[in-house]
């Protein structure tokens, strides 16, 4: 038997969270919280993950559905859709930033949610499907999990039949792709078959910092600051607005 659907609503209109919560469960899918504020959402996260939220835009609180969205995909690949009741442009760019897997436009049907929800279920499956692909694809040319060549001061890469030795403080920065990242240092381009969740866990957070769900950068390697980016190397790379505070504490302590 399958399990069902875990969901977490973050709504602070109750009776639409409550109305909400009562259409998913005769869908099928399991609730397994209504909370009204980003806060209290990370921190129910950390207790227990589900499978999708269904995040308000404009939540009151300190952090907004958008500023939790960011803060989510930091350290959870959650897939997150979108509650909307007439966002603004603005909003709707800082929202479609984070990659939503949908919008859904206030006051919706039963049947709205529904078909959201199965695209997000259909898309996570594909992922899935390619993630694995992917990373047999990759694993097949490496001899050795790379994990254990990553220390203090130093990464080694397996390329080519050899290891090669890529100093920390040359890296400019990593991107992510599915399930794999790409280092970039020294104006080339390496493949490391690691999550980039695993590897900022290992990177010495003294120079590094994850600025958004795709990227980190080297601190000491910054060119410029902007807004909504960092330059790298003349690489405009984006940065999450509830990261940015964060970014200009660090530099003041390198």
């Amino acid at each position: 038997m399958e399990k069902a659907v875990k969901i977490l609503i973050v709504e602070d209109e109750m009776v639409i969270a409550a109305n909400i919560s009562l259409q998913l469960t005769e869908l099928g899918y399991e609730v397994i919280g209504v909370l009204p504020r980003g806060e209290e959402a990370l921190s129910h996260i950390e207790i227990e993950q589900p499978d999708i939220i269904l995040m308000d835009i404009r939540l009151k609180g300190e952090l907004d559905g958008i500023d939790t969205a960011n803060l989510i995909h930091l350290k959870y690949c959650i897939p997150i859709i979108f509650l909307t009741g007439n966002a603004d442009k603005e909003h709707f760019n800082r929202a479609k930033e984070t990659h939503p897997y949908a919008f859904i436009s206030k006051p919706f049907k039963k049947l709205d949610l529904q078909r959201a929800i199965e695209l997000t279920i259909d898309r996570l499956a594909e992922e899935k499907t390619e993630g694995e692909a992917s990373s047999e694809n990759l694993e097949s040319k490496t001899e050795s999990p790379i994990t254990n060549f990553i220390l203090n001061d130093r990464i080694f890469i397996r390329h080519n039949e050899k290891m090669l030795k890529i100093d920390i403080k040359n890296i400019y920065y990593i991107e992510a792709d599915r399930n794999y990242c790409r280092i970039f240092a020294n104006g080339k381009e390496y493949l490391l078959v690691m999550t980039l969740k695993d590897i900022d866990e290992k990177l010495p957070q003294k120079h590094f910092l994850r600025i958004h769900r795709s990227y980190i950068i080297n601190l000491s390697q910054i060119d410029e600051v902007a807004g909504t980016h960092v330059v790298i190397s003349k690489k405009a790379i984006p940065m999450s607005k509830v990261m940015r505070a964060e970014l200009l504490k660090r530099l003041q302590t390198i």
